[in-house]
């Protein structure tokens, strides 16, 4: 049996900093590739910022960076080059000569100024794949602007659709912006160049605009507002709180269940669960729209459901009916789950 890792001899140079490059890599490296990560010199700020983010008196006592930098950062060979001088720009170029990759999350222009652009870099290493991740894009209107992840959905037409019926957006503790439109989107673009390199010899760049790529993976919204020409109010939507059977509902303890019974099947399943199975016939899939007045009266009546008894009570209901309901559960709970047993960072339980 072939043990091989399916990027081995994959040689990768990683520019990047912070969270959506580094963890790009760090993939790259699971699937079996050699990273090198670059940074500046430190004392003239040009490390990973990532480095600082969470750093403890523990980490600074024993003199190494924060856990999310070695979390994402395992396993990589580390250097510091100063690209703003010859020695370093050459040192540069005499690893890309043997790379396979380089990815870089400067904004657009920086490598150009150093040297380092496309023509150059492609010159030295035709096979060469060069991917840039950035906010908005190399080329758009906004392609200067600085951004953070909260920018790029909120640009995308995301952040406004998380939102409660009153229109108070709750701002999510997981970066889509940097990990869909900028981490899942560099590894689909670098693996599709690869396999274009290994066919053809000549590698290409690949430019990854986080914003553009949320924007393009919003496809059920976009879909709606096709059909309907007009954007649906917080709330009321099939998949944002507009039907009773899709959504998150609190317990008597302040916990909260989620509930996905999309297809009429689970739904009838959950109302006999909830002991209401009157509620059966009143499904989306049956003509009671989503977010009209009749679903949002059923919603509340499921709420108070819910609300009757504690998140406990209702996993044990749960766990012998299958309708998609699971628990809401915190991070600490997660890594402690079953389900999770045996990923890097779970507990075995």
């Amino acid at each position: 049996m072939n043990d091989a890792l399916p990027l081995e001899g994959i040689r990768v140079i990683d520019l990047t900093r912070l969270l959506p490059g580094p963890l790009a890599t760090l993939h790259l490296a699971e699937l079996g590739a050699q990273i090198v990560k670059i940074e500046g010199p430190a004392e003239q700020g040009q490390d990973d910022g990532a480095r600082h983010m969470g750093r403890t008196r523990e980490d600074i006592a024993a003199g190494r960076p924060s856990l999310m930098f070695r979390m994402l950062n395992e396993g990589k060979q580390l250097q510091r080059l100063e690209l703003r001088e010859t020695a370093g720009r050459d040192a540069l170029l005499a690893l890309v000569r043997d790379a396979d990759v380089l990815i870089e999350g400067f904004r657009p222009g920086v490598m150009q100024r150093l040297g380092l652009g496309w023509e150059a870099l492609h010159a030295v290493n035709p096979r060469l794949v060069v991917c840039a991740i950035t906010g908005y894009g190399q080329h758009s209107a906004w392609s200067q602007r600085a951004g953070h992840d909260i920018n790029y959905v909120a640009m995308a037409g995301v952040l406004e659709q998380m939102a409660a019926s009153d229109g108070e957006i709750a701002v999510p503790n997981f970066q889509i912006g940097d990990l869909l439109g900028g981490t899942q989107a560099a590894l689909a673009g670098v693996l599709a160049a690869l396999v274009g390199a290994q066919r053809t010899g000549r590698g290409c760049f690949v430019d990854v605009a986080m914003a553009h790529e949320v924007l393009r993976h919003n496809v059920l919204a976009r879909a709606a507002l096709a059909a309907t020409a007009h954007v649906s109010p917080p709330g009321r939507d099939l998949l944002s709180g507009g039907a009773p059977c899709y959504g998150a509902y609190r317990t008597a303890d302040g916990r909260h269940v989620a509930v996905g019974a999309l297809e009429l099947k689970f739904w009838q399943q959950l109302c006999g669960a909830l002991g209401c199975p009157q509620w059966a016939g009143r499904h989306w899939t049956l003509g009671e729209a989503p977010g009209s007045g009749a679903a949002l009266a059923l919603r509340a009546e499921v709420a108070a459901r819910f609300a009757a008894q504690p998140l406990a009570y209702w996993v044990r209901v749960f766990d012998a009916v299958d309708c998609c309901v699971t628990p809401v559960l915190r991070l600490d709970e997660t890594l402690a789950h079953p389900l999770f047993s045996g990923m890097p960072g779970a507990t075995p339980d």
